[in-house]
């Protein structure tokens, strides 16, 4: 059979692939009925960019009895049951958008065979490693089981803690290496040399063996009187590191003879961080109290001091290019700059993070500062300015709380707006981190905001709850309309220019006074972008010009609704909009007579509602857990869904409109399919999802989620797999599925420097799919096509002769001597060689002759097929002309050659060189042939052989075009 796809506009053709003469006629015929073009794919020539994306153009939207049907014929068994027993999930985790960071300080790492450097963050359960010089994303190590808590590296390792345990990950992906022996959580890590230093918070310290994962050493300190709470090891001190307690003082130990050396007493406050200078035996000390004590270990001298008022020192750091200076980091996000020749304070970088600054590392020999800290960000500063002011170079920033409400913008499934509880709207890229934008906090006046700063701003709006955008006049003016949290004023946004809009829309009766109980719930844009339509907490509808903001009308005299606002929406033509209370009642008005037009009396309270525009139906969640789809055209309920069991967060369709996806607080994403109304898919996962949007491409799925700063995509599988879309039994039991890890774009071996691509993989498939399939080979027409025409194209490209110039006659004509004169005849030039040359004295045996004798032997034809398929038209011409006995060869090598293709037509593959280079075969050695015995022998098992396989292809045709042709008449 041959299966024929709908894709959009074109048409797959799946099946045996048909012979040269037949693709016109099965085209022409699908064309009439279809109405569109046919094109033959070969299972070869089906490029994809992962293992998952193998058959995405077959099976893209086929319907799930033809996808049975499909499997029957290309499987041994029946795969319609099969499926449905081992069912597979709709979705599948991909990657996660927005994680960068987190409360753990970073690590530095150089890499001397790429002379780059990578900086390392832990988020989550894996390790980030970025390269400094683009900040982009190389390697993801493979998700640990708990969340990291401690991280650290040498060169060819990175260390990575939670609880009492932790792991060595080798290659910045592969964990290699497990040490367990703490009782207590690991709170610091140390390399040091071939062996590796762990403190828990139980006061405990064990040296490991990184090789053997043994301890070297453990050593026990009391916790009343030195509570470990730094470690260092200080440069050129072989065998000896330096541990900082809570009680401020400090001892120096041998590892090696396990002796303590030298207690210091300290400055009587707690010791949070400890930094090696520039200098030898000079390190800075950092305390609670915000002072930084330089000193001097061998001398146990203090050298300067300084003090910070914005509390504990969190990290410090020493600029190495030539300019005394050391930055200090503080839990309210900001850095000082210390000059250590003046011992002064040189400036203040205020709000470099929203949260404590977790690392800093400058750049060895470059005027680079690297900071990162929990409020989800990576920033590299460069210090080029005057004064000594570093500005960021390049960051990597998500939200640092978690976000609120997702949705694709725009059509081309790029791009992800994120507004998050810290107050930003953000957009995120699907396609590479480096289209990431910012479009800030909202604030009620920019300047004051920016006068106050970050920590102290109280013009700052709440978070936004919910938006809408559309990119129609996105470049004219705002596209971006949003509600913030208990906040009457919806505020426009700016895509393009990436900022907060020109406008901020709110009743007229409340321009002046600010009421503390009247808020905005709901917003939608239309369509065209030109205008906004806002529901209020008070059951207003106002609509808005987009534009100038002037206030267009409202819908109803003084209110739509008795009872708060839960959702509004305009259809795709602008002639409804639609809104629901939580009086109960969902209404249908006149988009610009205001009037309206039908009421519909709900079962509960909507909790909200989500309309597709291009199917016209409404999806409605409710108060008691359940879910009902509206037709918008007859006003009637035509399903309804019930199986959650906590409250529905959010709801997103399908791109046609034929699932609808939601999310509860249960932690449960369910799918449900529209025209069979049943469940057919649901996963539980580990928080609840908040917030779910799907492309408008269909391919991705995205995810919010409680107390999670990332943004999750889920692969959609029936793109690229086969998937039961069966409906799921009452008593169905999901799984827990747990999130996706980021997936990086570029694997970097920044251990060993082996350098990984994201290179294009080809799906190769078998040389034969099934025994009763015939295969063509690939190979181009100018191959193959024109063998038995090569003497005609020789000739006709063959150049004339060129003009002969005359021969000039003699000066004086010689005469023959005699009595009567008479002229000489010329000269006969009678030596002459013939230009016959004896081939099978002077040829050489070639790689495929040679090939053949041996294939006389071991019968294997794979090696011989192989050299003659990559040969042209005229190489292939001189080699079977040559395996005849004038031409140098034998019989036993021409008997070789038919018996290969009798392997290609018992094996069905090659299908149409096998016959090209017979046909040539039998041109050239016609005469031979016919008076060997054995040859023709050979020659009328062949023929057999091809009129089994022509009748076999001749009926599969026939059936097909039947069908074609049936169901074109039953059409007309």
């Amino acid at each position: 059979m041959i299966y024929i796809f709908p894709l959009d506009s074109l048409f797959i053709v799946r099946g045996p692939n048909p012979p040269a003469s037949r693709p016109k006629l099965l085209r022409s015929a699908a064309a009439a009925l279809y109405g569109c073009a046919i094109k033959a794919f070969t299972p070869r020539a089906m490029p994809r960019r992962t293992a998952a994306a193998g058959e995405r153009f077959a099976r893209r939207t086929a319907p799930p009895e033809v996808e049975c049907d499909f499997r029957a014929a290309h499987s041994p068994a029946s795969a319609c049951g099969s499926m449905a027993a081992e069912r597979a999930a709709l979705f599948a985790g991909f990657r996660a958008l927005g994680r960068y960071s987190s409360h753990v300080p970073h690590v530095l790492r150089y890499h001397g065979r790429h002379r780059e450097f990578y900086v390392a963050t832990a988020v989550g359960r894996s390790v980030h490693t970025y390269n400094v010089k683009k900040l982009g994303i190389v390697a993801v190590s493979n998700a640990l089981l708990q969340d990291i808590t401690c991280l650290a590296a040498d060169r060819m390792l990175i260390f990575a803690s939670y609880g009492n345990v932790f792991h060595a990950i080798a290659r910045n992906k592969e964990v290699v290496h497990t040490y367990e022996g703490h009782k207590a959580r690991i709170h610091l890590l140390q390399p040091f040399g071939d062996h590796i230093i762990s403190v828990d918070v139980a006061n405990v310290l064990i040296v490991w063996d990184i090789q053997s994962e043994e301890e070297y050493l453990q050593v026990v300190f009391d916790k009343a009187t030195f509570a470990v709470s730094a470690i260092l090891h200080p440069s050129t001190y072989l065998n000896k590191i330096l541990l900082g307690s809570e009680q401020g003082g400090l001892q120096l130990w041998n590892i090696r003879s396990n002796k303590l050396l030298y207690s210091f007493p300290g400055w009587g406050l707690g010791v949070t961080t400890l930094a090696q200078a520039p200098a030898v035996d000079v390190i800075a000390v950092g305390l609670v109290s915000g002072h930084i004590i330089i000193h001097n270990i061998k001398f146990d001298e203090t050298l300067m001091k300084f003090q910070q008022d914005w509390g504990p020192i969190t990290a410090i750091s020493f600029r190495t290019d030539g300019h005394p200076v050391m930055a200090a980091g503080s839990p309210v996000g900001h850095i000082a700059l210390w000059d250590l020749e003046e011992k002064k304070l040189m400036s203040q970088m205020r709000n470099a993070h929203s949260t404590a600054v977790a690392g800093m590392s400058f750049v060895p020999g470059e005027p680079l500062l690297i900071t990162n800290g929990a409020d989800n960000a990576i920033r590299v500063w460069i210090f080029d300015g005057p004064g000594g002011t570093g500005r960021v170079l390049r960051s990597r920033m998500g939200h640092s709380a978690p976000p609120t409400k997702i949705r694709y913008h725009g059509q081309n499934g790029e791009q992800i707006l994120s507004a998050g509880q810290d107050g930003t709207l953000q957009s995120f890229s699907t396609v590479h981190e480096r289209f990431n934008k910012s479009l800030g906090r909202g604030s009620i006046n920019k300047k004051k905001s920016k006068k106050k700063g970050l920590q102290h701003d109280t013009m700052a709006l709440p978070p936004i709850t919910a938006f809408a955008s559309e990119v129609a006049h996105q470049n004219d003016w705002d596209g971006i309309i949003a509600c913030h949290q208990g906040y009457i004023t919806c505020t426009t946004w700016n895509y393009q220019k990436t900022s907060m809009g020109a406008h901020k829309l709110r009743p007229e009766e409340f321009s002046k006074n600010k009421p503390i109980d009247i808020y905005a719930t709901a917003v939608d844009i239309t369509t065209c972008g030109n205008f906004a339509v806002i529901g209020m907490s008070t059951g207003q509808v106002d609509v808005y010009n987009m534009q100038s903001g002037i206030h267009r009308g409202r819908y109803g005299r003084e209110k739509a609704h008795e009872g708060s606002i839960r959702g509004v929406a305009v259809d795709g033509l602008n002639q409804l909009t639609i809104t629901a209370g939580s009086d109960g009642l969902i209404k249908f008005w006149k988009f610009k007579a205001k009037d309206l037009v039908h009421s519909t009396d709900l079962s509960s309270s909507p909790s909200g509602i989500l309309l597709h525009r291009d199917s016209g139906i409404l999806g409605i969640a409710f108060d008691d857990f359940s879910i009902s789809v509206l037709d918008i055209e007859t006003w009637k309920i035509v399903r309804k869904f019930s199986g959650h069991h906590g409250r529905i967060n959010d709801m997103t369709f399908s791109p046609d409109g034929r699932w609808l996806i939601t999310s509860s607080m249960d932690c449960t994403i369910k799918t449900w399919d529209l025209p069979s109304g049943c469940l057919i898919d649901c996963f539980l996962l580990d928080s609840a999802a908040v917030s779910l949007t799907m492309s408008p491409t269909g391919d991705f799925l995205a995810s919010a989620h409680v107390d999670d700063l990332g943004i999750y995509l889920w692969s959609n599988r029936s793109l690229y797999s086969l998937v039961s879309l069966r409906p799921l039994p009452a008593d169905y039991e999901p799984s827990v599925i747990t999130l996706p890890g980021t997936c990086p774009l570029q694997d970097v071996d920044v251990a060993e420097g082996e350098d990984k691509c994201d290179e294009m993989i080809e799906y190769d498939s078998p040389e034969q799919l099934g025994e009763q399939l015939v295969t063509l080979s690939l190979l181009p027409e100018s191959r193959w096509k024109n063998l038995l025409s090569l003497d005609v194209i020789k000739k006709k490209n063959k150049p004339r002769e060129p003009p002969k110039v005359p021969t000039s006659a003699p000066f004086f004509i010689p005469t023959v001597p005699g009595l009567i004169p008479r002229y000489a005849a010329p000269e006969q030039d009678n030596d002459t060689q013939s230009k016959v040359v004896n081939i099978g004295v002077l040829a050489q045996k070639s790689d495929f002759y040679v090939h053949l004798e041996e294939a006389l032997s071991t019968n294997e034809y794979t090696a011989p097929l192989n050299l003659l398929k990559d040969l042209g038209p005229s190489n292939i011409e001189i080699e079977l002309r040559s395996l005849a006995p004038e031409g140098g060869g034998s019989l036993e090598v021409m008997l070789s050659f038919l018996r290969m293709i009798g392997m290609m037509l018992n094996k069905k593959y090659n299908f149409e060189i096998a016959q090209a280079y017979l046909a040539l075969f039998l041109k050239l050695h016609l005469k031979i042939i016919s008076s060997e015995p054995s040859l023709l022998e050979e020659i009328s098992v062949l023929s057999k052989q091809l009129e089994e396989t022509w009748i076999h292809l001749r009926s599969l045709f026939n059936q097909s075009l039947c069908v074609l042709t049936y169901m074109k008449s039953a059409l007309l």
